[in-house]
This record gives structure tokens, sequence and C-alpha cells, in this order.
């Protein structure tokens, strides 16, 4: 008599219940590295503008970028420019194209323009910046993506 051969019911449990502890270890590292990976983003986009800000204030006669609303900011910062702001061949472009904010999923790459003491909805836009220091902020609902 030939005695069938494969696993008991037992032995299939035994394996499942195994490999579920197994994602349960292994799926939250996955999460918390895609946030990390987020986070390190925005660090860097966020020092790359204000750096390319802060060299088109020097290049400028230390005025900012025009903050009349997203295609002029865009215009001063992707294009080429003269020594007033208005288009030129003197200084720049300063940046290929806009950076988008991880974490903000609808218009991640549009900048909103405060005035003194104003801020913007958090998570509107990807970010914000005040047009009277020209100071650059993520602009998200979670106040320590700001602190970048």
């Amino acid at each position: 008599m030939k005695a069938e051969s494969g696993f008991t019911l037992v032995e299939i449990l035994i394996v499942v219940v195994i490999l579920g502890i197994l994602a349960a270890i292994v799926i939250p590292q996955f999460t918390d590295a895609s946030t990390q990976a987020k986070e390190s983003a925005l660090a860097s986009d966020l020092q790359m503008m204000r750096s390319q800000l802060e060299l088109y204030k020097i290049q400028h006669n230390d005025n900012l970028p025009a903050t009349t609303g997203q295609a002029a900011f865009e215009a001063c910062m992707l294009d080429q420019t003269d020594q007033y702001g208005n288009a030129g061949t003197q200084f720049g472009p300063y940046m290929q194209k806009m950076p988008s904010n991880p974490f903000v999923d609808v218009d991640a790459d549009v900048v909103t323009f405060a005035g003194a003491g104003t801020c913007p909805s958090s998570g509107t836009t990807g970010w914000w910046m005040r047009s009277d220091t020209g100071e650059f902020r993520a602009n998200d609902v979670d106040p320590n993506h700001a602190e970048y």
C-alpha cells in the first residue's frame, strides 16, 4: 500500500501563522521608511528653494522674486531675468522646475503668498512664502514639516 504524501492541516496552519507574524513585523518598517524618505525629500527641497531665493535676492539688489502670483513667481525663478526681475539674460534661471511637497496631494508645487502676520490654510498648496521677508515653508497639515 502506498502512503499519500502531503501536508497536514496543522502543518499548513503553523506556516500561515509564522508568515503572518513575519509580515506584522516587516510591514511597519516599510511604512516608516516611506515617511522618512518623504521628509528627507521635503528637507532637501526646502534647502534648495531657500538657497535659490537668497541667490535671487543677492543678484537683484536685495529684492525678492515677484510675489503677486504663481505665474509671476515662476517666471522669476524658472526663466532668465535682468537685475530688476524682468525677462532678460543677465541672471537665472534659478531652478529647472518647481519642487513638489510630497505630503500634499493637490497643487503640491504651488506657492501661496502671505503678508506679515498671516499664514495660509495648511494643506491647500505645497508651499507658502511671506512676501515681506521671503520666509519659505512647507504648507501641509503637519506643523513639523514647516520647521525644516
